[in-house]
């Protein structure tokens, strides 16, 4: 042997970055024959778990019962966690109800697809189109298409009927 400090060995890490790149996604979800959602992004990274990176803005429309929209969610990013199998949508989190002509804003909101739920621990505000009353909580549990909601700590301005 020379003389020297002996070389060692470089480690090198597993590769742990996206193993599949899809551009201008569309994922539909139906249920007996009728959609009931559709997600809609510009990019869509999967990895070897098979959880899904949204780094690019994301639509998602949920669709009532007669197939009409009934919610629409816009987001800056998400994922999808396989494990869990849960959708995350992350940043200016913007839900708008048809229905009821309400607007949810938030900076993250959790789908479940098994369960139909939607929820977050995050801060959320409710601002009726209709009354013009606003709703400001901590946390949130809804159906998916958000026709029923209950906002776990709420503070807010909002109408109550005389009488009560």
């Amino acid at each position: 042997m020379a003389c020297g400090d002996p070389k060692q060995a470089k480690k090198v890490e597993p590769y742990s970055g996206p193993i599949e790149e899809i551009n201008d996604v569309k994922l539909l979800y139906s249920e007996a024959a009728m959609l009931k959602v559709k997600l809609t992004t510009a990019k869509q990274l999967r990895y070897v778990n098979d959880n899904r990176r949204y780094p690019k803005p994301i639509q998602i429309v949920f669709y009532g019962p007669s197939g009409d929209e009934v919610t629409t969610v816009r987001s800056d990013s998400g994922r999808y966690d396989k494990a869990k199998d849960i959708y995350v949508v992350i940043g200016h989190v913007e839900v708008l109800n048809k229905q009821k002509q309400e607007k949810l804003l938030t900076p993250e909101l959790t789908w479940n697809p098994i369960t139909k739920k939607v929820y977050t621990d995050k801060p959320v505000t409710i601002l009726s189109q209709l009354t013009g009353e606003k709703l400001y909580g901590i946390g949130l549990d809804a159906n998916q298409d958000f026709t029923k909601y209950a906002i776990r700590k709420v503070t807010g301005v909002f109408n109550v009927d005389a009488g009560i």
